[in-house]
């Protein structure tokens, strides 16, 4: 079974995100984000991205969330372009018979919106995301319902983009496929212990047969 992380390895969503994240600073009175704040929240929780990467707390994380999500619902999400190869992939490992599933940080009604969108939907058996509430949101639990999901998978291991999803998979002992196309900033999937790193989507399907 191979899992895959959505926003930065499936499609590139960060002008959406970004766009989202501008209009919550906003919202709040806060300075614009800069570049590095950008990129760093492509990727992790929202309700964590807003704690440690903008440095919000208590309520404030609760009204930068809410307005994000009105500025992302409204059609920010659609603003997504699906990463060159990656078609091709998910044809591949379909056509070698694998079980794939989506499992990401993003509210799964978001995640299922952006896949139909992007005609990606119907490579995937399964999508996992976030609840709304937060109280599902960290990669490790989106990966748990995954796993769940398929207990006759076999030999499975997540395809991610950003330091969180490696350590998500490892929690469950799988291995993770650095995609190396990603917003990740340098050496960031190395540090924390990706198993091997793609550079393409053309490259994942040799990563596969060395794991």
């Amino acid at each position: 079974m191979v899992l895959f992380d959505l926003d930065g390895t499936l499609v590139d969503s960060a002008p959406g995100i970004w766009a989202s994240v501008r209009a919550a600073a906003c919202e709040l009175g806060l300075p614009p984000p800069t570049p590095d704040q950008l990129r760093a929240m492509v990727g992790p929780p929202l309700q964590d991205g807003f704690a440690v990467v903008m440095g919000l707390a208590g309520g404030d994380v609760d009204r930068a969330v809410a307005a994000y999500r009105a500025h992302y619902a409204a059609g920010a999400m659609l603003d997504v372009t699906v990463y060159a190869g990656i078609p091709e992939l998910l044809d591949a490992l379909g056509r070698d018979g694998a079980t794939l599933a989506v499992a990401t940080s993003k509210p799964e009604p978001f995640a299922v919106r952006v896949l139909e969108h992007t005609g990606l939907l119907s490579a995937f058996a399964s999508v996992h995301g976030a609840t709304f509430d937060g109280t599902v949101r960290h990669k490790e639990q989106v990966v748990a319902a995954a796993l769940a999901a398929h207990p006759d998978g076999r030999d499975a291991v997540l395809i991610g983009d950003r330091a969180h999803d490696v350590l998500g998979a490892a929690a469950h002992g799988l291995p993770c496929i650095g995609a190396g196309w990603g917003p990740a900033r340098d050496g960031e999937l190395e540090e924390a212990g990706a198993a091997v790193l793609a550079a393409t989507p053309a490259d994942v399907l040799a990563a596969l047969a060395r794991l």
